[in-house]
C-alpha cells in the first residue's frame, strides 16, 4: 500500500487537504486520481486511511476511512553519532536509518571527516536529508520522523553521549580490540547492569578516528567494538551495528 507523510495541520475534521510539495508528489508524480486509497502518516505516530474525493490542478482533498495507531519504537533508543563522511554515504546512512528504527542521527567533525570543522553544511543538504527521511518513513511505515541535529565538533560529543543513567555507547573501531560487538552487548544486558534507554554507536568517516581522537573516546568511558577481521565501509559499519543491537535487543517487533 502506498504511504504518504503529512503535516497534522493538514488533517482537519476527518479530512485531509494536500497542497504544494505533498500535492505535487502524490498527484502528479504517483498518479493518484479521485478514487484513489491510500495511508497518510502524521507525526504522532497514527497512520489514516483515505479516500481521494476531489483533484483540482493545485490541490486535492481525501476523506479518512480508518484511523490505527502506529507501535512507538521500543527501548532501548538506538542514535548514530556519524563523523561527516561523504555526501552520497551520508545519504545512504539516513535512509536506512530511518528503516532500521534509529531513532537520531548526530553528525560531527573530526580529523579525518569529509568536511572540516568550521566548515558549514549547506541547507540544501540539510533539505535533501530531511527528503530522505520522509521518504523512507513513508516506505518503512513509521509512525516519527528520525531527528537530524545540527553537527558538532568531535570535543562536544562529551555533552551529549553517556551522561544520563541508562544511556550507554560504543564505537566502531578496525584497529586493534579484544572486545567484540556480541561481548558488550551481553555486558550491557548482564544481570547487574542497569535498565539502558539510550544506546550511542559512534562511526568514524573513511579515514576513521585518529589515535588522539580513540583515547579521547576511551576516557569517556566508551568501548572500541570490533565487527570482525574485515574493515567495513561506514554505512556497512553503522547498519551492521544497529541491526545487532535491535536482534539482541528484540527490537525487530
Amino acid at each position: 500500500m502506498r504511504r504518504y507523510w503529512i503535516e497534522k495541520k493538514d488533517l482537519f475534521q476527518n479530512q485531509v487537504n494536500f497542497t504544494g510539495d505533498v500535492f505535487h508528489h502524490i498527484f502528479d508524480v504517483c498518479r493518484q486520481e479521485v478514487g484513489s486509497k491510500f495511508e497518510v502518516l502524521t507525526e504522532d505516530s497514527k497512520a489514516y486511511f483515505v479516500e481521494v474525493t476531489q483533484v483540482t490542478k493545485k490541490s486535492a482533498t481525501a476523506q479518512v476511512l480508518e484511523e490505527r495507531e502506529i507501535p512507538k519504537l521500543k527501548e532501548p533508543r538506538l542514535h548514530i553519532a556519524l563523523s561527516i563522511s561523504r555526501f552520497p554515504v551520508m545519504d545512504a546512512v539516513m535512509e536506512k536509518a530511518v528503516e532500521l528504527g534509529v531513532s537520531s542521527i548526530q553528525p560531527f567533525f573530526s580529523e579525518f571527516s569529509f568536511l572540516r570543522k568550521g566548515e558549514k553544511l549547506s541547507d540544501n543538504k540539510f533539505e535533501r536529508w530531511e527528503k530522505i527521511v520522509k521518504s523512507a518513513t513513508q516506505q518503512s511505515g513509521r509512525g516519527d520522523l528520525m531527528k537530524i541535529n545540527e553537527p558538532m565538533t568531535f570535543d562536544n560529543l562529551s555533552s551529549l553521549i553517556n551522561r544520563e543513567a541508562g544511556a550507554a555507547g560504543l564505537f566502531a573501531y578496525e584497529g586493534p580490540s579484544t572486545l567484540s560487538i556480541k561481548n558488550y552487548v551481553q555486558s550491557l544486558r548482564s544481570p547487574n547492569s542497569q535498565a539502558i534507554r539510550d544506546i550511542w554507536i559512534i562511526v568514524g568517516s573513511e579515514g576513521g578516528f585518529s589515535h588522539q581522537e580513540v583515547q579521547k573516546l576511551q576516557d569517556l568511558g566508551l568501548h572500541p567494538v570490533t565487527l570482525g577481521p574485515q574493515v567495513l565501509r561506514v554505512e556497512t559499519a553503522c547498519m551492521a551495528l544497529v541491526s545487532v543491537l535491535k536482534y539482541d535487543f528484540d527490537l525487530m517487533c
